[in-house]
């Protein structure tokens, strides 16, 4: 699963795409040349369960990040950036509180302008070609198509991004294919000048009043010159200079967070003293999908899954205590994992 951080010029998008990922790689980007990184996702459980098993190793999970070069009519025009920009997940654009002439409303609506002029070119497009197929013959399949499509271009039409359109599963699944940019989730990173760092909370309070509640639309506030700072300290000295600004944590981890959670996933656990490790899997996904995670073998011989809440674990303090007190269940396939859930697979293999 992958998030591009987009923005305007000057927002300061690639100097906090540099500090999320401490190893990137360069990578083709339509006609353009950018970078894509690897961030390690904070979980405090994964460190609780390190403490307990004290194994020989241990991952976290991790988000990808892609820093897309700025988003401008010029390159939306372009068919291999939007090529490229429609195979990302999520969005993150980055909103600058800084400097002269700051108008944040202002620079995420242009943004939000440009995604939904984009998708309104491309649905036009479908609906033509659609209109003409459906003269010659009559396809049930396609009139539906049609149907979703017509609705989704009165929603752009009225400037709204298709995130906010409301679809059965079926509809969405029709309309998969476009990779919509304005239905991608998005999360606003408002980036603060100093002197706000003490109220970044009450600042995504502000502007998620003055935006008003939006579906799949989250806000977040975090000071990037400060977390420059704050990258260059040893963790002792992190904290002092962390508590001096009124922070309980980087503003960095927070994001890597609030990204994980918009793209809609959750994290489990297998532990042992050879190796604590996070996975990765959408909400509800089921044991027979967290086994595939692991290992395609484990879920092609999948028997049953061996499950117990991280939280009663780290309270019971070992697996056999939480089976004797009837807090290790056995699960089947079809049971859905709940985030932060420890799974052992049973496997015939």
């Amino acid at each position: 699963m992958r998030t591009g951080i987009i923005g305007l010029t000057q927002s300061g998008k690639t100097s906090l795409f540099r500090m999320l990922s401490q190893s990137h790689t360069a990578v083709g980007f339509g006609g353009h040349e950018t970078h894509l990184g690897t961030a390690k996702v904070p979980d405090r459980r994964v460190d609780q369960l390190i403490e307990l098993f004290q194994p020989k190793k241990s991952a976290y999970a991790s988000v990808e990040y892609l820093d897309v070069p700025p988003i401008s009519r010029e390159n939306l025009q372009e068919a291999s950036y939007m090529g490229s920009l429609r195979q990302v997940d999520a969005l993150a654009q980055v909103v600058r509180l800084f400097g002269d002439d700051v108008d944040a409303v202002r620079d995420i609506r242009h943004v939000e302008d440009e995604l939904i002029l984009s998708d309104l070119v491309q649905v036009e497009k479908r609906v033509d070609r659609l209109d003409r197929e459906l003269r010659k013959i009559k396809n049930v399949e396609s009139e539906h198509e049609m149907e979703v499509l017509k609705r989704a271009r009165q929603v752009l039409e009225s400037g709204k991004p298709l995130r906010e359109m409301t679809m059965d599963p079926t509809e969405k699944k029709r309309i998969r294919g476009f990779m919509f940019l304005s239905e991608k989730p998005i999360l606003l990173v408002l980036n603060a000048p100093e002197d706000r760092a003490p109220t970044l909370a009450e600042l995504e309070q502000e502007y998620r009043t003055k935006l008003g509640a939006r579906p799949n639309m989250e806000v977040l506030a975090i000071c990037a010159s400060i977390e420059a700072e704050i990258a260059d300290l040893s963790p002792e000295d992190a904290a002092t200079f962390m508590e001096s600004y009124g922070l309980k944590e980087p503003g960095l981890e927070r994001l890597i967070r609030g990204t994980y959670h918009l793209l809609g996933l959750i994290s489990f656990f297998t532990v042992g003293e050879d190796e604590v490790r996070a996975w990765t899997v959408p909400h509800n996904a089921t044991m027979l999908e967290a086994a595939g995670a692991i290992h395609t073998d484990l879920a092609k011989h999948f028997i049953r899954a061996e499950v117990v809440a991280g939280t009663e674990l780290l309270r019971l303090g070992s697996l056999a205590a939480a089976r004797d007190v009837g807090l290790l269940k056995l699960e089947g396939k079809e049971s859905l994992v709940k985030d932060g859930d420890v799974v052992h697979i049973r496997h015939s293999g």
